[in-house]
């Protein structure tokens, strides 16, 4: 694996500029400002906390600053925090592969934004840390995330039926992978 810098970047050309960057203590106050929205939580596991604090922002970006790769990452929009991507790698016989997941603040939703994180966290999956696999999973009713996961190439693999519950209600899940072009492999 290669040392990457604290900010990856990629140029729009339907944006002045979307980028992957380390989340520090002065990202604090806007992570929380976009987090505590229960539109959110909605779509995310529940150790995402609800309503979400200063205190908890400054927590996650603790526990980010000590990953070793790093896996997750504020996601700006012309330089504004406007959300969080990240990886969770896996273990046993799956060590090549990780889930991916993302979510962005209200404010910026359908702008085109997610799919270009995505993008830049993919070729970081992939080019950097020479992961073979992602994965995600997307609850039945997110189907925003499931158009961005399609247009940056994964495929639906299954939907779990009534496998999650969330905020009291059984759900499916539907999962998606995305296999390295360039891994060439048995």
């Amino acid at each position: 694996m290669r040392a990457i810098s604290t900010r990856i970047t990629v140029k729009s050309t339907k944006y002045p500029e979307v980028s992957l960057c380390i989340l520090e203590e002065t990202d604090a106050r806007q992570l929380a400002e976009l987090a505590n929205n229960k539109k959110i939580y909605d779509n995310v596991r529940d150790f995402f906390p609800h309503p979400y604090t200063v205190q908890n922002a400054l927590e996650f970006i603790s526990y980010c600053a000590d990953e070793n790769p790093k896996l997750t990452f504020g996601i700006r929009y012309a330089n504004e925090l406007c959300g969080v991507i990240g990886l969770i790698l896996q273990t046993d016989v799956y060590h090549r592969t990780a889930e991916i997941g993302y979510w962005l603040g209200e404010s910026f939703w359908g702008k085109g934004i997610a799919p270009e994180a995505l993008k830049l966290m993919i070729k970081y999956a992939f080019h950097d840390l020479g992961l073979v696999r992602l994965n995600s999973a997307v609850f039945e009713h997110n189907k925003a995330s499931m158009r961005v996961l399609e247009k940056c190439g994964f495929d639906q693999e299954a939907i779990f039926r009534k496998s999650v519950i969330k905020n009291e209600l059984i759900l499916d899940e539907y999962r998606y992978g995305l296999v390295n072009p360039d891994f060439e492999g048995t």
